[in-house]
Protein backbone atom coordinates (compact mmCIF):
# COMPACT_ATOMS: atom_id res chain seq x y z
CA UNK A 1 0.00 0.00 0.00
CA UNK A 2 1.36 3.48 -0.88
CA UNK A 3 2.54 5.47 2.11
CA UNK A 4 1.56 8.85 0.63
CA UNK A 5 -1.57 10.19 -1.01
CA UNK A 6 -2.23 12.86 -3.61
CA UNK A 7 -5.19 14.24 -5.50
CA UNK A 8 -6.85 17.37 -6.84
CA UNK A 9 -6.76 20.62 -4.88
CA UNK A 10 -8.95 23.72 -5.03
CA UNK A 11 -7.12 26.77 -3.70
CA UNK A 12 -8.94 29.37 -1.54
CA UNK A 13 -11.44 31.46 -3.45
CA UNK A 14 -9.97 34.54 -1.75
CA UNK A 15 -6.69 33.97 -3.54
CA UNK A 16 -4.74 34.16 -0.29
CA UNK A 17 -3.04 31.74 2.03
CA UNK A 18 -5.41 29.00 3.25
CA UNK A 19 -6.77 29.57 6.73
CA UNK A 20 -8.81 26.37 6.78
CA UNK A 21 -8.49 22.95 5.15
CA UNK A 22 -11.37 20.72 4.03
CA UNK A 23 -10.32 17.18 3.11
CA UNK A 24 -12.80 15.30 0.90
CA UNK A 25 -12.69 11.49 0.95
CA UNK A 26 -14.36 9.70 -1.97
CA UNK A 27 -16.25 6.44 -2.11
CA UNK A 28 -15.11 3.10 -3.52
CA UNK A 29 -14.60 3.06 -7.28
CA UNK A 30 -14.28 6.84 -7.53
CA UNK A 31 -11.27 9.09 -6.97
CA UNK A 32 -10.50 12.59 -5.77
CA UNK A 33 -11.97 14.15 -8.90
CA UNK A 34 -15.39 13.02 -7.74
CA UNK A 35 -15.60 14.91 -4.44
CA UNK A 36 -13.49 17.92 -5.40
CA UNK A 37 -16.65 18.90 -7.29
CA UNK A 38 -18.08 19.94 -3.90
CA UNK A 39 -15.51 22.72 -3.59
CA UNK A 40 -17.23 25.22 -5.93
CA UNK A 41 -20.44 24.83 -3.94
CA UNK A 42 -18.89 25.48 -0.52
CA UNK A 43 -16.01 27.81 -1.46
CA UNK A 44 -18.21 30.97 -1.50
CA UNK A 45 -19.18 30.16 2.11
CA UNK A 46 -15.54 29.61 3.10
CA UNK A 47 -13.43 31.79 0.77
CA UNK A 48 -10.30 31.25 2.88
CA UNK A 49 -10.56 27.45 2.82
CA UNK A 50 -8.50 25.14 0.66
CA UNK A 51 -10.17 21.92 -0.49
CA UNK A 52 -8.19 18.77 -1.22
CA UNK A 53 -9.46 15.37 -2.32
CA UNK A 54 -6.81 12.64 -2.08
CA UNK A 55 -7.14 9.52 -4.16
CA UNK A 56 -7.57 6.30 -2.19
CA UNK A 57 -4.33 4.33 -1.84
CA UNK A 58 -5.48 1.21 -3.72
CA UNK A 59 -6.83 0.54 -7.24
CA UNK A 60 -10.46 -0.51 -7.01
CA UNK A 61 -10.58 -4.33 -6.99
CA UNK A 62 -14.22 -4.45 -8.14
CA UNK A 63 -13.90 -2.33 -11.29
CA UNK A 64 -11.33 -1.61 -14.01
CA UNK A 65 -11.07 2.02 -12.89
CA UNK A 66 -11.24 4.16 -9.75
CA UNK A 67 -9.62 3.89 -6.35
CA UNK A 68 -10.53 2.51 -2.95
CA UNK A 69 -9.48 3.00 0.66
CA UNK A 70 -9.74 -0.74 1.33
CA UNK A 71 -11.36 -3.76 -0.27
CA UNK A 72 -15.09 -4.32 0.05
CA UNK A 73 -15.19 -7.73 -1.61
CA UNK A 74 -15.73 -9.27 1.83
CA UNK A 75 -18.25 -7.15 3.72
CA UNK A 76 -18.08 -9.04 7.00
CA UNK A 77 -18.00 -6.30 9.68
CA UNK A 78 -14.75 -7.57 11.19
CA UNK A 79 -13.06 -7.63 7.77
CA UNK A 80 -14.26 -4.10 6.97
CA UNK A 81 -12.99 -2.86 10.33
CA UNK A 82 -9.61 -4.48 9.63
CA UNK A 83 -9.50 -2.77 6.24
CA UNK A 84 -10.26 0.66 7.72
CA UNK A 85 -7.70 0.12 10.48
CA UNK A 86 -4.99 -0.89 8.00
CA UNK A 87 -5.50 2.24 5.87
CA UNK A 88 -5.93 4.67 8.78
CA UNK A 89 -2.19 5.35 9.26
CA UNK A 90 -1.87 6.36 5.60
CA UNK A 91 -4.70 8.87 5.95
CA UNK A 92 -3.33 10.12 9.27
CA UNK A 93 0.05 10.74 7.66
CA UNK A 94 -1.61 12.61 4.80
CA UNK A 95 -3.50 14.84 7.25
CA UNK A 96 -0.36 15.54 9.30
CA UNK A 97 1.61 16.48 6.19
CA UNK A 98 -1.22 18.55 4.70
CA UNK A 99 -1.61 20.59 7.89
CA UNK A 100 2.13 21.09 8.31
CA UNK A 101 2.55 22.20 4.69
CA UNK A 102 -0.06 24.91 5.20
CA UNK A 103 0.94 25.95 8.71
CA UNK A 104 -2.43 24.89 10.12
CA UNK A 105 -3.54 22.75 13.05
CA UNK A 106 -6.44 20.36 13.58
CA UNK A 107 -8.78 23.12 14.76
CA UNK A 108 -8.85 24.33 11.14
CA UNK A 109 -9.43 20.94 9.53
CA UNK A 110 -12.74 19.35 8.52
CA UNK A 111 -13.04 15.84 7.10
CA UNK A 112 -15.86 15.23 4.61
CA UNK A 113 -16.51 11.67 3.49
CA UNK A 114 -18.86 9.94 1.11
CA UNK A 115 -19.70 6.24 1.58
CA UNK A 116 -16.35 4.47 2.12
CA UNK A 117 -14.81 7.90 2.67
CA UNK A 118 -17.26 8.39 5.55
CA UNK A 119 -16.08 5.12 7.08
CA UNK A 120 -12.51 6.42 6.95
CA UNK A 121 -13.49 9.84 8.36
CA UNK A 122 -15.48 8.45 11.29
CA UNK A 123 -12.70 6.01 12.13
CA UNK A 124 -9.71 8.36 11.90
CA UNK A 125 -11.19 11.61 13.24
CA UNK A 126 -12.09 10.54 16.80
CA UNK A 127 -8.84 8.58 17.13
CA UNK A 128 -6.64 11.63 16.61
CA UNK A 129 -5.24 13.16 19.77
CA UNK A 130 -6.20 16.73 18.85
CA UNK A 131 -9.82 17.35 17.88
CA UNK A 132 -10.63 18.31 14.31
CA UNK A 133 -12.99 21.21 13.68
CA UNK A 134 -15.57 18.72 12.46
CA UNK A 135 -16.51 15.70 10.36
CA UNK A 136 -19.26 15.38 7.74
CA UNK A 137 -20.29 11.90 6.69
CA UNK A 138 -22.52 11.36 3.65
CA UNK A 139 -24.12 7.96 2.97
CA UNK A 140 -21.68 6.02 5.12
CA UNK A 141 -21.24 4.07 8.33
CA UNK A 142 -19.23 3.84 11.53
CA UNK A 143 -17.20 0.66 11.42
CA UNK A 144 -16.59 -1.23 14.66
CA UNK A 145 -18.92 0.90 16.79
CA UNK A 146 -18.17 -1.31 19.79
CA UNK A 147 -14.44 -0.52 19.44
CA UNK A 148 -14.84 3.24 19.64
CA UNK A 149 -15.07 3.48 23.43
CA UNK A 150 -11.64 1.93 23.83
CA UNK A 151 -9.99 3.94 21.05
CA UNK A 152 -11.52 7.42 21.20
CA UNK A 153 -9.07 10.27 21.86
CA UNK A 154 -11.03 13.35 20.76
CA UNK A 155 -14.62 14.34 20.10
CA UNK A 156 -15.01 16.58 17.04
CA UNK A 157 -18.58 17.56 16.14
CA UNK A 158 -20.11 15.29 13.49
CA UNK A 159 -22.83 15.75 10.88
CA UNK A 160 -24.32 12.61 9.32
CA UNK A 161 -26.39 12.84 6.12
CA UNK A 162 -28.08 9.84 4.50
CA UNK A 163 -30.79 9.14 1.96
CA UNK A 164 -33.61 6.97 3.24
CA UNK A 165 -33.75 5.11 -0.10
CA UNK A 166 -30.02 4.25 -0.21
CA UNK A 167 -29.63 0.81 -1.85
CA UNK A 168 -25.86 0.59 -1.22
CA UNK A 169 -25.31 1.57 2.41
CA UNK A 170 -28.55 0.99 4.35
CA UNK A 171 -30.18 4.07 5.85
CA UNK A 172 -30.14 2.31 9.22
CA UNK A 173 -26.35 2.72 9.29
CA UNK A 174 -26.83 6.42 10.02
CA UNK A 175 -28.89 5.68 13.12
CA UNK A 176 -26.38 3.11 14.36
CA UNK A 177 -23.51 5.55 13.86
CA UNK A 178 -25.38 8.35 15.59
CA UNK A 179 -26.19 6.16 18.58
CA UNK A 180 -22.60 4.97 18.97
CA UNK A 181 -21.15 8.46 18.65
CA UNK A 182 -23.59 9.88 21.19
CA UNK A 183 -22.81 7.01 23.56
CA UNK A 184 -19.19 8.14 23.41
CA UNK A 185 -20.14 11.79 24.04
CA UNK A 186 -19.37 12.93 20.50
CA UNK A 187 -21.55 15.92 19.47
CA UNK A 188 -23.52 14.58 16.51
CA UNK A 189 -26.42 15.75 14.37
CA UNK A 190 -28.08 14.03 11.46
CA UNK A 191 -30.13 14.75 8.36
CA UNK A 192 -32.35 12.16 6.68
CA UNK A 193 -32.97 12.91 3.01
CA UNK A 194 -36.35 11.57 1.83
CA UNK A 195 -36.37 9.38 -1.30
CA UNK A 196 -32.65 9.90 -1.85
CA UNK A 197 -30.48 6.98 -2.93
CA UNK A 198 -26.70 6.65 -2.60
CA UNK A 199 -25.96 10.26 -3.40
CA UNK A 200 -25.71 13.84 -2.10
CA UNK A 201 -28.63 16.19 -2.74
CA UNK A 202 -29.19 19.91 -2.43
CA UNK A 203 -30.47 19.60 1.15
CA UNK A 204 -27.34 17.73 2.17
CA UNK A 205 -25.08 20.28 0.50
CA UNK A 206 -26.83 23.17 2.24
CA UNK A 207 -26.72 21.47 5.63
CA UNK A 208 -23.08 20.60 5.07
CA UNK A 209 -22.22 24.19 4.19
CA UNK A 210 -23.96 25.52 7.27
CA UNK A 211 -22.11 22.97 9.41
CA UNK A 212 -18.75 23.99 7.94
CA UNK A 213 -19.43 27.65 8.63
CA UNK A 214 -20.54 26.91 12.18
CA UNK A 215 -17.65 24.68 13.26
CA UNK A 216 -15.08 27.07 11.80
CA UNK A 217 -16.78 30.24 13.06
CA UNK A 218 -15.07 30.25 16.44
CA UNK A 219 -11.57 29.69 15.03
CA UNK A 220 -9.47 32.84 15.05
CA UNK A 221 -9.23 34.52 11.67
CA UNK A 222 -5.48 34.14 11.33
CA UNK A 223 -3.82 30.71 11.54
CA UNK A 224 -0.90 30.24 13.91
CA UNK A 225 2.38 31.73 12.63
Amino acid sequence: MPTSLSGPVAKPLSGGRPKFLVVLLHGVGADGNDLISLAPYWAPLLPDAEFTAPNGPQPCDMAPYGRQWFSLQDRTPSVIFAGVSATAPVLDRFLDDALAARGLDESRLVLVGFSQGTMMSLHVGPRRARPLAGIIGFSGALTGPDRLAGDIRSRPPVLLVHGDADPVVPFSMMTLAEQALKANRVPVESLACPRLGHSIDEAGLKRGGAFLQRVLRNVSTEPPA
